[in-house]
């Protein structure tokens, strides 16, 4: 890390000097080419113990050593697995006044969904504490698991859902999109979530609201109190969720094969409803919409027609739940840990929520929303912006 300095004038990039880079490989010697199917201490220390754990990890996740190709004679992309390596980087940035460091791990979701990301950095964490997995949990890599039907078949919900990349008049205009929306960091403590739980909880006599139905709700209402106020009215509006299937599949050849997979399973689960509604009904009865749109949904089926949908679109371009993530490297838990990615030519607001490392119970958020719905948010207190002081760093 570089002395500390002043912070860049507004609107000017970060500049990052790469101290080294290396190609990492699995050191399990034994992991043979696989091609695709049809505590404290300085900061030298922090490196050393990347360094040294990282091949280990490796030997669990092994494509992340691997390389994505384009297939010469498809067009297509296939991952080749020959432990080519995954490439570890060393830079230097401004330096913590607290003397803490940072660390940014990148992947593709060719290779796997955000469930598989976060446990990725669990494993990486406990060996680089301990120098074992205890759960002892094998990694599922076999994506035969998910087979396009000889004929594939997908309804018109599944078609309505992606867009193609290709297809300008369905898309927002990519030079205004970003100027519609702001990003923000939030947090929610826990005793809001609570409070909202209990509320959405109100009546029900046989199923407790859950944490995620239950801020769902809030938020539901707080767009459909954005749309009812905006100068052209929408009559509907809709949320959307991702869901991790591997807990909701229910076919006796998928259940087993669920535990440990490394791949992609985390599906769309959309609801929609008229704006008035949403805005009367109160929040137990939004919180059991949430639960309906969410627990509705046939997942077998509904990952089969997604395999399906994808093999007819293959050739096109198409488009964080609070997992648990443990980010003790042996250097103490991160203050803050959030997924981030480009949101390019995304027309719809979201929401990344994560729980805040340490375990207290509050969540972490990263929204990408439109200005009035950061100003409804932010107007009663219970998405409160994210500062330093709230994660302890001054």
């Amino acid at each position: 890390m570089a002395p500390e300095a002043a912070a860049p004038p507004a609107g000017e990039k970060m500049a990052i000097r790469v101290v080294s880079r290396r190609l990492v490989k699995a050191s399990d010697a034994s992991i043979q080419p696989h091609l695709p199917n049809a505590g404290d201490g300085d900061f030298d220390a922090v490196v050393a113990t990347f360094e040294a754990v990282l091949p280990s990890l490796l030997n669990h996740f092994y494509p992340l050593a691997g390389r994505i190709v384009v297939d010469p004679a498809t067009g297509l992309p296939e991952l080749h697995c020959h432990n080519q390596g995954a490439e570890l980087v060393v830079g230097e940035l401004l330096r913590f006044a607290c003397g803490s460091f940072s660390v940014v791990w990148g992947n593709n979701n060719l290779l796997h969904d955000g469930q598989v990301s976060t446990m990725i950095v669990r494993m990486w964490s406990e060996l680089a504490r301990t120098g074992r997995i205890s759960d002892g949990l094998p990694i599922n890599h076999d994506r035969s698991v998910f087979r396009p039907r000889s004929l594939p078949s997908y309804g018109a919900a599944i078609d309505a859902m992606f867009t193609a990349y290709d297809d300008g008049g369905r898309l927002v205009n990519a030079l205004t999109a970003h100027d519609s929306f702001v990003e923000r960091l939030y947090y929610i403590e826990a005793g809001d979530i609570a409070r909202l739980r209990d509320a959405a909880s109100a009546g029900a006599e046989q199923q407790r609201a859950s944490r995620v139905q239950a801020v769902s709700a809030y938020l539901w209402k707080a767009l459909a109190g954005v749309v009812a106020a905006s100068c052209v009215p929408e009559e509907r509006c809709c949320m959307g969720w991702w869901v991790d299937a591997r807990r909701r599949v229910a076919s006796p050849a998928l259940v087993p094969a669920m535990c440990g997979y490394c791949g992609n399973v985390t599906s769309y689960a959309l609801g929609d409803a008229a704006v008035g509604e949403v805005l009367e009904r109160p929040l137990a009865e939004v919180a059991a919409m949430v639960r309906e749109s969410i627990a509705s949904i046939d997942y077998d089926e509904y990952l089969q027609e997604l395999v399906d949908w994808v093999v007819g679109h293959k050739t096109e371009k198409t488009v964080f739940a609070s997992f648990p993530l443990d980010t003790d490297f042996g250097f103490g838990q991160a203050a803050l840990a959030m997924p981030i990615w480009d949101h390019g030519k995304m027309g719809c607001g979201t929401l990344a929520v994560g729980v805040r490392p340490g375990g207290d119970g509050s969540w972490l958020v990263s929204a990408y929303i439109w200005p009035r719905m950061a100003a409804a948010l932010e107007s009663d207190g219970v998405f409160k912006p994210l500062t330093a002081a709230y994660l302890g760093l001054v």
